[in-house]
């Protein structure tokens, strides 16, 4: 592995290890990073990771990276958010490669929250999921491709979002937004269940230790650590938000205040919405309780 720092530039190839190559896309933010890690794997015959968003530039950079005589063959998305897929169907059609993943933007919706939408429960979320996205080819758990003379696993791991998938590549994992090394995912319900999430998390830890390459950020030398550390991260806000609400928080603007106290104002609409879905998940295991349906708008009680 490269003892180079990681510092890639919008629109270059930048090099990580023999046979990957990421191309990092225009669209940093507080939410994104420096921006979207496409990864392209193998020589000759490339297979792309998280396209990313729809920008015009970051295509032709993707493109650009190819070496001669080199063509995409299987384009491969993490899960349908607009800065990871939306790219997907334009490369595709400019290079005639299949698009893989799960598959659209409500797949994999875990059984509560498809019944709390039928429920007509007023949830919010809908952060920037992909509503267009539209895979050819369905990757279940388990389904593997070959990338760069290696087997490309699925492996299914909701929680961010119900379709998304890690990918298993050798001694990597590309971990999406499920584990990235500067910050803890989003979980917004109803599109992400944080039961699921630390489910998943459960999967990832039973592979063993990896390097993850996510879909944020520098590469995670440690990825078993990590993972570990996020579920030790959540456990740590499940018992705050418990001890906000024993303090006499009731609504989640109060619960987010007393929880997330070093966030900057700009993000606390974020922090809420990953308060929501610990709140969701503790009223369903009978540890916290909802005054009504469950959503933003409802007082939480102690049991």
């Amino acid at each position: 592995m490269p003892d180079a720092p990681f510092d890639p530039l919008p629109g270059r190839s930048f090099p990580l290890a023999p046979g990957l190559r990421l191309v990092l896309a225009p669209n940093p933010s507080p939410m994104t990073e420096r921006g979207t890690n496409t990864y392209l794997l193998g020589e000759g015959a490339v297979t792309v990771v998280d396209p990313g968003p729809a920008d015009p530039d970051h295509l032709r950079a993707i493109l650009d990276a190819l070496a001669p005589g080199e063509r995409i063959e299987r384009i491969v998305v993490t899960h349908a958010h607009k800065d990871h897929s939306p790219l997907a169907r334009p490369l595709a059609e400019a290079t005639g490669a299949p698009v893989a993943a799960f598959g659209n933007a409500q797949a994999g919706q875990s059984p509560r929250m498809a019944a709390l939408i039928a429920s007509g429960a007023e949830m919010g979320g809908g952060e920037g999921v992909d509503a267009d996205f539209a895979p050819d080819e369905i990757l279940a758990n388990g389904d593997a491709t070959e990338a760069g003379g290696l087997p490309l696993r699925a492996v299914h791991t909701p929680g961010h979002l119900g379709n998304h998938l890690c990918f298993l590549w050798g001694d990597a994992l590309f971990s999406g937004d499920h584990v990235m090394g500067w910050a803890p995912s989003l979980v917004s319900p109803p599109e992400g269940d944080l039961t699921d999430f630390m489910a998943s998390l459960d999967r990832l830890e039973a592979l063993g230790q990896r390097r993850y390459y996510p879909g944020h950020g520098a590469p995670v030398e440690d990825g078993l650590g990590r993972t570990r550390a996020l579920r030790d991260h959540r456990q740590g806000r499940e018992a705050a938000i418990r001890a906000a609400v024993g303090a006499g928080a009731v609504d989640l603007r109060a619960i987010t205040a007393a929880v997330y106290t070093d966030v900057p104002e700009a993000l606390l609409p974020a922090a809420a919405r990953n308060v929501l879905a610990h709140l969701i998940d503790l009223d369903a295991r009978g540890l916290l309780r909802f005054d009504g349906p469950p959503g933003p708008q409802t007082p939480v009680i102690a049991p």
